[in-house]
């Protein structure tokens, strides 16, 4: 999908935000931006985005300003829930160090939540690090 054949108007609100980050950011970061998220938005709009596999952090996600990686998750965040007010907040995670999510205006407003939030991140990368330690006494492979 090139950039012409994405719908643009008032149809959803991806594209509405799309024309916003068109006019407010560099060129060459719009590029590197639409790059990353036509697979998805494809797979969204094709219903099949649970086969698509894809990481902000790593492969060609290293060469994307911080920015450019924010945007992109917020372009997708737009897509997959409608909501323009999605906001990237960063959460200290004792046990991983900083955590960037994708979360609603209010989430985002309210430390109680953004405390459960971070809480179970730290469950979870528990839980992978046991999980990690097992596979590897058993043997099997530790790259999930």
């Amino acid at each position: 999908m090139s950039d012409s054949e994405i719908p643009h108007g008032d149809d959803r609100p991806v594209d509405m935000y799309l024309d916003l980050l068109r006019i407010r950011m560099d060129t060459e970061d719009y590029r590197l931006l639409m790059r990353v998220v036509e697979p998805v938005l494809e797979a969204i709009d094709e219903e099949r985005l649970s086969s698509l596999d894809f990481a902000l952090d790593s492969g060609a996600g290293d060469e994307l300003p911080q920015e450019v990686r924010d945007e992109v998750a917020l372009v997708i965040a737009t897509a997959v829930t409608g909501r323009l007010d999605n906001e990237v907040v960063e959460l200290d995670v004792d046990d991983t160090g900083p955590v960037r999510i994708v979360t609603d205006a209010t989430t985002a407003s309210d430390p109680a939540r953004l405390g459960e939030i971070a809480d179970y991140i730290k469950e979870r990368h528990r839980q992978t690090e046991e999980l990690r330690g097992i596979a590897e006494v058993s043997g099997l492979p530790t790259d999930f």
